[in-house]
C-alpha cells in the first residue's frame, strides 16, 4: 500500500464521517466506531459503566441528544443543530424555556475574533447547557423573547472504546492511539483515527512482523485514563514505544509533540522522520502538551509515547471552531501524515544494532559493490556505504547510525541489505 494512493480512500472515510455528532459517549460515539470496525473487522469493542474510578476520575454519564433550537419571537428558528452540530455545547442537559435576550446571552459563547466561526465548548463534567453560534450572528440577535429547546438525555449508561492487536514475533509491543470523541472537525478529529484505521491496514499486511502492535481508538482524556486503568501494568511491561494519533490530515506544515522523558525510542524515531522528510517541520516542548500524551506519560506510568503531526492542536487558526471542516484536510495531507506513520514503523521494525563480520574495510570490488566508472552519486553512494560500516561495531543502534552520517533511515535499510546479501554484516535486535 502507498501513501500516496491511500489519500482519496481515506477522505471518502472523512466524508461518511464527519456528519456525526460524536462525544466521549453515545450513540455517535458507537457509530463512529463501527464504522472503523467495518474497516478493521477484528477491532474489538469495549465498554466501562458511568460511576467506575479510574485513577482520580469517574466514569460519566451517556450523553445522547435528539434536537436543539433557538426560535425567535416571530418562531423562526435562528440556530439549529441540523445544521451543524457544534451549535450546542457537549453534554448540555435537556432545556425546553423562554428567555429574553440577556437571559439567553448567558448561555451563549462565539468568538469576537473569528467572528464566522462556531467555537467548539463542551460541559462533561458539570451540569449545564449552551449554544455555540457565529459572533456575526450574536451581534444580529434583537431584544424579544426566544424559545429554547434542547432535546438531549443524561443517563447511567457506559463509555465505549475499541482497541485492535496484531500479534508479532516479539511480545514487545508498538502502542498507538487515537481519539473518536469530537464532532464535526476534520482536522483536529478525523484525521486522527482516519490515519490510524489506514496505518493498522498496512500493519496487518506486513509478512511476520518483529513486534506486536496494539491500536486503541477512545474519548480523549477519559478514554486513556480508562485504557490505562485497565492495562497499565501490562503496557508498561511491553511497550517499547507507540504515538498518540491526531490532526495529521492537513497539508500545511509537519510537527513533533515529545514524550515527557523527550529521548525515548519514539522521540528519536519520530525527529528522525520528520527531519527527512520536512526538515522545517515544527518541533514542541512537553509543555506545550495537550492531548492524551498528558495520561500516557505522566509520572509513574511513563510510556515512551510521542506524536507526530501535521498543523498541532491549538496553534492553526481554525482549531476548536466549525472552520475546521473538510476543505481544511486533503487527500494529500492525509497521505503525508500515512507516509509519516509509516515511516516511522519501518524504522522501529527495521531498528538493530549491526556488527561488521570483518576486520578492516571489506574490499567492494571483488564483490561487485564498487563501480566501475566514478560519478559523483557512485562515489556518495560508497561513501554512504563506507561511513555505515565505520559505525558498525554491535554497539550503535541503526538509528543512530543514520543520525550520525546523516542518511534517512529507510535509505540505510538498504545498505544494510547488501552487506547481509554478501555476509559482511550481522545484525542483534539488543544492544551486545
Amino acid at each position: 500500500m502507498k501513501p500516496q494512493t491511500k489519500g482519496q480512500e481515506m477522505y471518502g472515510w472523512a466524508q461518511d464521517l464527519f456528519p456525526i455528532n460524536r462525544s466521549i459517549s453515545g450513540e455517535g460515539l458507537r457509530e463512529t466506531l463501527c464504522y472503523i470496525q467495518s474497516l478493521l473487522p477484528q477491532l474489538k469493542f469495549h465498554e466501562i459503566k458511568t460511576g467506575e474510578k479510574v485513577f482520580d476520575w469517574e466514569v460519566p454519564l451517556e450523553w445522547n441528544i435528539s434536537e436543539a433550537f433557538i426560535k425567535d419571537d416571530n418562531d423562526e428558528v435562528i440556530v439549529d443543530f441540523k445544521n451543524n452540530n457544534l451549535h450546542v455545547v457537549g453534554y448540555s442537559k435537556p432545556v425546553d424555556c423562554i428567555l429574553n435576550l440577556d437571559e439567553l446571552q448567558n448561555h451563549l459563547h462565539s468568538i469576537p475574533s473569528q467572528p464566522e466561526a462556531i467555537p467548539y465548548i463542551t460541559s462533561y463534567y458539570s451540569q449545564n447547557w449552551g449554544f455555540c453560534l457565529a459572533h456575526e450572528q450574536r451581534k444580529k440577535l434583537k431584544e424579544g423573547k426566544y424559545h429554547v429547546v434542547i432535546k438531549s438525555e443524561l443517563k447511567k449508561g457506559v463509555v465505549n472504546y475499541a482497541d485492535l492487536f496484531i500479534q508479532g514475533q516479539s511480545s514487545k509491543e508498538i502502542f498507538l492511539s487515537t481519539y473518536v470523541c469530537h464532532p464535526s472537525m476534520a482536522n483536529n478529529e478525523l484525521s486522527g483515527p482516519i490515519v490510524s484505521t489506514a496505518l493498522a491496514q498496512w500493519v496487518q499486511k506486513l509478512k511476520n512482523p518483529y513486534f506486536s502492535y496494539r491500536f486503541v481508538f477512545i474519548p480523549e482524556t477519559i478514554g486513556s485514563l480508562i485504557y490505562l486503568s485497565k492495562n497499565v501494568s501490562h503496557l508498561k511491561d511491553h511497550v517499547i514505544a507507540g504515538f498518540n494519533i491526531t490532526c495529521i490530515g492537513d497539508d500545511r506544515c509537519y510537527s513533533f509533540m515529545p514524550s515527557r522523558d523527550g529521548n525515548t525510542l519514539s522521540d528519536r524515531v519520530g525527529q528522525h522522520i520528520l527531519k527527512h522528510l520536512d526538515s522545517e517541520y515544527k518541533k514542541y516542548s512537553w509543555l506545550n502538551r495537550g492531548s492524551d500524551e498528558r495520561q500516557y506519560c505522566a509520572p509513574g506510568i511513563d510510556l515512551p509515547i510521542s506524536s507526530i503531526m501535521r498543523s498541532k492542536y491549538d496553534e492553526y487558526p481554525e482549531y476548536h471552531t466549525s472552520l475546521d471542516d473538510l476543505s481544511l484536510i486533503s487527500p494529500e495531507g492525509l497521505a503525508g501524515g500515512l507516509n509519516a506513520m509509516i515511516r516511522s514503523l519501518e524504522a522501529i521494525e527495521s531498528n538493530c544494532f549491526p556488527k561488521a563480520n570483518i576486520l578492516g574495510e571489506p574490499q567492494l570490488g571483488k564483490r561487485g559493490l564498487y563501480p566501475d566508472t566514478s560519478t559523483k552519486e557512485s562515489t556518495d553512494s560508497v561513501r554512504v556505504m563506507m561511513d555505515f560500516l565505520t559505525y558498525a561495531d554491535g554497539r550503535n543502534d541503526l538509528l543512530e547510525i543514520a543520525e550520525l552520517i546523516n542518511v534517512p533511515i529507510w535509505e540505510l535499510q538498504k545498505v544494510v541489505n547488501i552487506f547481509l546479501n554478501h555476509n559482511l554484516l550481522v545484525l542483534e535486535r539488543e544492544k551486545i
